[in-house]
């Protein structure tokens, strides 16, 4: 019996496919030093965990625990699969009251990036994602277009102690980007907290310091043509890494996978796989997004407002070039 495609079994999927080999499973040990403290778990759906080096392991399993306590009250902000989360009211009422700054932090910085991509970001993806989850059977072209006059990134306003849809039906997805910002809030937290060696990897990865013994992280990328390989080592250190790809989760309607072109309403094709690596998760997140979305071409400019951020591009032909700011190198 074939099981219904959910967003909550989706992002399984994708985390599994993604999350834990380019991260938790890429991390190599250090003989001699401090053993590592590791929970894993999930993080809006996705599979996911965290990675603590210290001295003394005791003090590492409370941090985890109080991490654990903030990723839950992240969800209550972020989660769809939560009927009473912030982002669930918002989208089944239109508007929010009194949203949390952590909501309307992270539609503030999907609204830049989404002006800075000319669209191909969008936090308002979501009638795309509840259409094609339905089967291609349910539609046609005449749906995909009411769907689609839902889509407008624009039509988000914040402000006056509310966020509220300016269209009727709209709703918005932020697992392009929430992941990203809990990431970094887990990151951040450990780090006033004194850690200075961790991975943590709750849909993006970051890493916090380098691994014990001076070295980076390496960290597994994932080979697009057979997702389940490695495709190489990724050295991180006080950064973040995020993935990409289109295989992670597919529909039935051909040709049809879960990243959608916000301006066609069909999956985007551009790229097999798109690796960015940044200071922060939450732009790793958007612009792995974004620059899948918008292909090659609109790489480079995404990059430029993000200087510190450089991005591993797999084109449909295998082939792939690295961008960091300087002069593009073939892979």
């Amino acid at each position: 019996m074939t099981r219904a495609v959910t967003r909550r079994n989706a992002l399984r999927i994708i985390g599994a496919g993604l999350a834990l080999p380019a991260g938790i499973l890429g991390l190599r040990a250090a003989r001699g030093l401090p053993r590592p403290v590791r929970w894993h778990g999930e993080a809006l759906g996705a599979l996911g965990g965290m990675t603590l080096w210290h001295s003394n392991p005791e003090v590492a399993k409370r941090a985890i625990a109080r991490m654990r306590v903030e990723i839950d009250r992240l969800e209550t902000v972020f989660s769809l699969y939560r009927t009473e989360s912030e982002l669930s009211r918002l989208n089944r009422e239109g508007v929010l009251a009194h949203p949390s700054r952590d909501l309307v932090e992270v539609f503030d910085q999907s609204r830049r990036i989404a002006e800075i991509s000319g669209g191909a970001f969008d936090p308002t993806i979501q009638p795309l994602w509840q259409l094609y989850s339905q089967g291609a059977a349910s539609w046609d072209r005449a749906t995909l277009d009411a769907a689609l006059a839902r889509v407008d990134y624009t039509a988000v306003s914040l402000g006056a102690g509310q966020i509220r849809f300016e269209r009727p039906a709209m709703s918005a997805s932020l697992n392009g980007i929430a992941q990203g910002y809990i990431t970094d809030r887990i990151t951040e937290i450990l780090g006033n907290e004194g850690f200075e060696s961790a991975v943590i990897e709750l849909g993006e990865t970051r890493a916090l310091g380098s691994a014990p013994g001076g070295q980076p992280f390496a960290i597994g990328l994932t080979d697009p043509r057979t997702p389940g390989n490695i495709e190489r080592d990724i050295g991180l250190e006080n950064a973040a890494l995020s993935v990409s790809g289109g295989y992670g989760l597919r529909f039935k309607a051909p040709e049809a996978h879960h990243i959608f072109d916000p301006t066609t309403g069909t999956s985007a094709n551009r790229l097999i796989q798109v690796c960015v690596v940044s200071p922060r998760a939450i732009w790793a997140d958007a612009l792995s997004t974004a620059i899948y979305v918008g292909g090659e071409a609109a790489a480079r400019g995404l990059l430029a407002s993000y200087p510190s951020s450089h991005a591993i591009l797999t084109r449909n032909d295998g082939t792939a070039i690295e961008l960091r700011g300087g002069p593009v190198t073939a892979a």
